[in-house]
């Protein structure tokens, strides 16, 4: 096999899938878990108003936190598909594609989050509204914003799964990396058809295996990477180049 020079070997997509990962994570937690906790308070319109209006630039940072997170989900759907193809490119190009319409519909969910600030804003055409109708549409559009992100869950899940049983078959990247890609997308998955069909089963424990796998996944990428020369015999077997 002809020489690769560092930019174009399995072993540098895998740092910077490492990389990534962890930009994910970091942006994903402050926008999705630590910014939400911080100004939306459950069932108060009023409550969760004010605390945007006092911290206002935290909540346009927890926007931009998932532009970052959206362009590193959209450079991994490639990356994770050039280092999984060796395996089965038809089932890494289908993971790739879930991965992609994951960040799409979360995107879209995204607009309700954005959209409370021009709610809030005081344009004219809102004066018609009362206040208190307003802090009220506010929350609903979080609300709505809390619904698209629960149905990004079953893409971003069937993803996971996917890349979990490509990771698992690989042989160039350990089996346990895999079985935690599918418990931790299974969960995803359970869960979002739990909050459509019994909410009140819909537990936040099913993710648990979600950190646990993303921070695996992630220090094995940046610290191990990939088996260069399994990689490259499975390369030749499935006759695909990278």
């Amino acid at each position: 096999m002809k020489n690769r020079t560092i930019e174009t070997s399995p072993q540098f997509y895998a740092r910077t899938a490492g990389v990534l990962f962890l930009i994910t994570i970091l942006a994903g937690g402050f926008g999705e878990f630590f910014v939400p906790a911080e100004l939306i308070v459950s069932g108060d319109a009023t409550a969760t108003v004010n605390n945007i209006h006092a911290s206002t630039l935290l909540f346009r940072l927890g926007f931009a936190s998932y532009l970052v997170e959206a362009v590193c989900d959209i450079s991994l759907a490639l990356i994770l598909y050039l280092l999984l193809k060796p395996v089965r490119k038809d089932i890494a190009l289908l993971a790739a594609f879930f991965g992609l319409v994951s960040t799409a519909t979360f995107a879209f969910a995204e607009l309700f989050y954005f959209a409370v600030l021009p709610i809030l804003g005081g344009a004219d055409y809102l004066k018609t509204f009362s206040p208190d109708q307003v802090n009220a549409l506010a929350l609903l559009s979080l609300k709505l914003y809390g619904y698209g992100a629960g149905i990004f869950m079953v893409f971003y899940g069937v993803a996971s799964i996917l890349r979990g049983y490509l990771i698992f078959q690989s042989g160039y990247l350990p089996k346990f990396l895999g079985i935690l890609l599918v418990f931790s997308g299974a969960g995803f998955v359970i869960k979002n058809f739990l909050l459509v069909l019994a909410p009140a089963y819909a537990s936040d424990f099913l993710l648990l295996p979600t950190p646990l796998a993303a921070l695996a996944l992630t220090l094995w990428l940046l610290v191990k990477g990939i088996n260069i020369a399994k990689w490259e015999e499975k390369t030749r077997v499935s006759n695909v180049q990278i």
